[in-house]
């Protein structure tokens, strides 16, 4: 038998050792790779080099190294000496440092409005941090009870009725003016063409009226019993709470599965007992400050939270409006849509500060501050409406058909396939319109709100603290919490983002 030759391509020998790769992870080495690889990366270095020289050093130097850090008046931070050079008066920071908070808000109750940011600080955190347990519970706390818990901190004042007594007034106020309005139209028939016609109109919208007030009667007779009673606010209360509980235990299924909507229900009402007696709205609560005196930071962040929070739901129900397949519905979307993105938000703000007193009932009056949230809210919405359907047609169609194909409607497809989708993928478009919101805010001071720039040029008014440094002083300062604020939301919703797409990454 004879022997066969090995393989050509198997080595009989050892390859020798080559040399070591060069590193490149020391700092030269990074340096000379990311910044002077080529002549136009060098010469764009040197430039860049060159503009920060020209920049950074002179801001360092006026805002650290020729600052004024302590003084009691403007003479501290003027110049004594010709050849001497003034930086920032932080002095001037620190003596208006409570007017850029607060505002005009009286001294000894402003820890209320320290009570409600820590309240705020408290609620929102656990919302952020996606470890947490109980999200379900602590967004009703934060969405649902800390804004009224928030309303009666900083305005103040109590409650004289509960659901009894409001809905009893609502309806009452509806019936006479539907009734008034029905009179008044077959009055008007009394004369003209279509004088028979109107009559008849006007006689069905006030047997409109009348039945409303059929419908009130037992809710008013039972509030002029509340009324009489010696604690009126807790017997109202009493009677919401057990018919608020005996409708939701029957909704849910009654005896066979209502149980944990009545035991819900209960404990909500058991809550909102013990806000009533710890703020003692019962009894007139706190004293009451206007919203005039409101300012500052204070302002800026109810109407920044304010706007984005009701922003959400207004957008996404614009958004699928627009897209729904009844006309009515979707041409009032389009409308609705068009309308507040087509008029600038200083027209929004004097519109709904001057103006829409003029169209409501003599007898019926907003405070300031609400109309520009209301403003606010709405043309927020319009915007985040655009972009929550610019997520919306980015989902494929087959999406939805699969989930109507294993049974779910409309509404099920909708909240736990469709929107969360849609969501996922604007989060970058809506967090940019939180963060011009933020900054947006600062408009209300043509409507004589003082927002946190508005307090800044109220202080600017002070003759103790009138030097040249303060007004760059007071503008970098309030440049810095605008930019502490949006820059947090940046880097959150990055962090969003990322922990959402994890399918994609690879």
């Amino acid at each position: 038998m004879s022997v066969r030759p090995a393989p050509s391509f198997v080595r009989a020998t050892l390859v020798p050792g080559r040399r070591a790769p060069i590193r490149t992870t020391s700092l030269a080495r990074v340096l000379w790779i990311h910044l002077f690889s080529s002549p136009s990366n060098a010469l764009l270095t040197l430039a860049g080099a060159a503009l920060l020289w020209l920049f950074l050093v002179p801001t360092v130097r006026f805002f650290f190294i020729d600052a004024v850090w302590e003084g009691q008046n403007r003479t501290s931070c003027l110049v004594t000496d010709t050849s001497q050079s003034i930086g920032a008066c932080w002095p001037f920071v620190h003596a208006k440092i409570t007017q850029f908070i607060y505002g005009f808000y009286p001294e000894p109750e402003r820890w209320r409005v320290n009570l409600t940011f820590l309240l705020a600080a408290i609620l929102l955190l656990p919302l952020l941090i996606p470890r947490l347990p109980a999200k379900r519970l602590n967004a009703s706390l934060f969405f649902i009870a800390f804004p009224v818990a928030a309303f009666f901190l900083l305005h103040g004042g109590g409650i004289t009725g509960f659901g009894v007594s409001w809905t009893a007034g609502i309806l009452s106020s509806l019936a006479d003016n539907v009734d008034n309005a029905g009179r008044q139209l077959a009055a008007s028939g009394e004369v003209g063409e279509f004088g028979s016609i109107l009559r008849l109109l006007g006689n069905a919208v006030a047997s409109i009226g009348d039945a409303l007030s059929w419908l009130a009667s037992p809710l008013i007779s039972l509030l002029d019993r509340l009324q009489s009673s010696g604690q009126p606010v807790w017997y109202d209360f009493g009677c919401t709470a057990a018919i608020v509980s005996l409708l939701l235990f029957l909704f849910s299924g009654g005896f066979r599965a209502g149980w944990g909507a009545l035991l819900a229900s209960l404990t909500t009402f058991v809550g909102i007992g013990l806000v009533i007696a710890a703020m003692r709205l019962d009894r007139g609560g706190l004293p009451v400050v206007d919203t005039r005196l409101w300012g500052g930071l204070l302002v800026t962040l109810v109407v920044s939270v304010t706007g984005i929070v009701s922003s959400i739901p207004i957008g996404i129900s614009l958004a699928l409006g627009r897209r729904s397949t009844l006309p009515l519905i979707r041409m009032f979307s389009i409308a609705f849509i068009e309308f507040w993105r087509g008029v600038p938000l200083i027209t929004v703000l004097f519109f709904a500060t001057y103006m829409l007193p003029l169209f409501l009932p003599g007898n019926f009056t907003v405070d300031g501050l609400v109309r520009v949230l209301i403003g606010i809210a709405l043309f927020a919405g319009a915007y985040n409406a655009e972009v929550i359907r610019g997520g919306l047609a980015a989902i494929p169609n087959g999406q939805a058909e699969a989930a109507h194909a294993l049974g779910l409607s409309y509404w099920k497809t909708t909240g736990l396939i469709v929107m969360p989708q849609a969501v996922r993928h604007v989060i970058p478009g809506l967090v940019n319109s939180f963060i011009a919101l933020f900054k947006d805010t600062s408009l209300v001071s043509i409507v004589a709100l003082f927002d946190l720039l508005g307090s800044l040029r109220a202080s600017f008014a002070d003759p103790a603290w009138a030097t040249p440094t303060t007004l760059f002083t007071g503008f970098a300062f309030t440049g810095l919490i605008y930019f502490a604020f949006c820059f947090s939301m940046s880097r959150y919703s990055l962090f969003v983002e990322h922990r959402l797409n994890a399918h994609r990454r690879t």
